[in-house]
């Protein structure tokens, strides 16, 4: 859920006046906020399904460590599918128009993708981890079809713990008004009174608090790990090395751009009315960073890997693919197994 849609749903007694209602910011904020979220808006969605198609069509890529990345690339972009509607909304918060399946769709979507992002991020993690911590072991139990599992398993997870959003949201105008003129997509307000949304907002924020601390703690002990590990098995450890060093800074930009997203919730579910005006814009910036976190993780792997690099030049340029690939092989010659120079992928081939 794009941060305006977050919040503006999620608010309760902070409405703003009729006047305010019709556009949440003024038209100067408007535009250079519009003109980002396209740019990001085409970044993230070519960025993620170029990740998608390179890791399905490149063999060398098909590791269980890509595997998570495509899953969390198919995530990203499905994240996307909401921006359309979170900038209506920012220019014409009512009346909603699109109707109250796709009110409830569009917020169930982001939230469901947003916790599958997650997930996978924390797995994914945990997998490293053991991978590295415990070889023997994972290089007999982490197999691409077990991984799958996992996959199939975190969307399943994330598709349930979202569900509780097709009760908490709709399409609601406020009484002695005329349905057509002020309806508006956000929280139920006889649901919003149970508890049940504020609930809702705690969990959801927790969601990401809890897993980014395990991450902090099992990126701790993989450093320890590496350390200890000194000269002993020198091309393994320079291999491990390098894929913790990527999937950190892909953490690191999580933890950031995702960061405001849930301080947001917070703040704005505990403001007052007077701090209105503080949380709206503190929310628009969120939004934002929510969607540049979603559309960042294309642009690490081209910066900080060679065989991602390699791979989307094979695709992009199929006549230069058989130059591309006797080159690679004669680096396999050349250097010992898997310790390609910015190769996150060859870590998964424990």
């Amino acid at each position: 859920m794009g941060s305006i849609s977050n919040h503006s749903s999620f608010q309760n007694a902070t409405a703003p006046s009729e006047e305010q209602a019709v556009s949440l910011f003024e038209v100067q904020v408007l535009v250079p906020v519009t003109l980002i979220s396209i740019l990001l808006f085409f970044l993230g969605v070519s960025g993620n399904v170029m990740t998608m198609v390179i890791f399905r069509r490149s063999p060398e890529m098909r590791t269980t460590v890509n595997m998570y990345l495509s899953s969390m690339a198919l995530s990203d972009t499905l994240i996307f599918l909401g921006l359309p509607s979170d900038l209506y909304r920012l220019w014409k918060y009512k009346p909603y128009l699109f109707g109250d399946f796709l009110c409830k769709f569009f917020i169930y979507l982001s939230e469901t993708c947003t916790y599958s992002t997650i997930l996978h991020v924390t797995t994914l993690s945990l997998e490293r981890y053991f991978a590295i911590c415990f070889p023997l072991k994972a290089k007999a139990t982490l197999s691409k079809r077990r991984v799958k599992r996992v996959i199939l398993a975190l969307w399943g997870c994330s598709l349930l713990t979202a569900g509780p959003v097709f009760f908490l949201f709709g399409v609601e105008h406020p009484q002695g008004s005329l349905p057509q003129e002020s309806q508006e997509c956000r929280s139920i307000h006889s649901v919003a009174q149970t508890g049940l949304l504020e609930t809702m907002t705690w969990v959801s924020t927790i969601y990401f608090f809890l897993p980014t601390f395990c991450l902090a703690l099992l990126y701790g002990l993989i450093c320890r790990k590496l350390w200890r590990s000194g000269e002993r098995l020198r091309g393994r450890r320079r291999c491990h090395l390098q894929t913790v060093k990527m999937l950190a800074v892909v953490v690191l930009a999580f933890v950031l751009c995702w960061l405001p997203f849930h301080v947001g919730r917070i703040l704005f579910a505990q403001s007052e009315v007077i701090l209105y005006d503080l949380t709206q814009h503190f929310n628009l910036i969120a939004m934002l960073l929510f969607y540049l976190g979603a559309s960042i993780n294309p642009m690490l792997y081209n910066l900080m890997s060679h065989s991602y690099r390699r791979a989307m030049g094979n695709i992009l340029h199929p006549r230069g693919a058989g130059r591309c690939r006797s080159l690679g092989r004669s680096e396999k010659v050349s250097s010992p197994p898997g310790t390609e120079h910015g190769s996150f992928p060859s870590a998964a081939q424990h």
